[in-house]
């Protein structure tokens, strides 16, 4: 009796993941994000046939002591002066399935590139692993969807 329970329980767990994994729509990823360390907001948008992103908010950027934030971890000196803002982070992203593969993640906290791809865990919840080589040997972030550009904890 148990048995059969626990193999009920498993074509239900896996019918469930087809129809959500077939449910994602290549939009669904739009919109803004905030990071996972809760400093910056990165707006996810399409040209093309290409998803892209840029970071739109950057925690304390707008309080009088703290005129900007530059990218003074990149490794190219010419760029170390430019702002955060406006910063074009993901690129080159494409639909397949579930999931948006083949591009990149540039992370200015460490100034490095890395190949990624996303995918949501749900509608509210994006997974971006960023690697070097193969995806086994990389990190995950998770990002929560935001109303706007200024994160909804910041919203009065």
């Amino acid at each position: 009796m148990k048995l059969m329970k626990l193999f009920s329980s498993l074509i239900l767990l896996s019918i469930t993941s087809v129809v959500s994994a077939a449910s994602v729509n290549e939009n669904d990823i739009l919109g803004f994000w905030l990071s996972e360390s809760g400093k910056g907001v990165i707006e996810i948008y399409r040209t093309g046939d290409k998803f892209e992103g840029k970071v739109v908010w950057v925690k304390d950027i707008h309080e009088a002591v703290v005129k900007d934030k530059f990218d003074i971890k990149n490794p190219k000196k010419e760029l170390q002066s430019r702002s955060l803002l406006g910063l074009k982070n993901l690129e080159g992203f494409s639909f397949k399935k579930d999931q948006w593969k083949g591009g990149t993640v540039y992370d200015p906290a460490k100034g490095k590139t890395y190949s990624s791809y996303m995918s949501l865990k749900d509608i509210d919840t994006l997974k971006l692993r960023g690697y070097i080589g193969i995806a086994l040997l990389g990190r995950t972030s998770v990002l929560k969807r935001q109303k706007s550009s200024i994160p909804d904890s910041y919203s009065q």
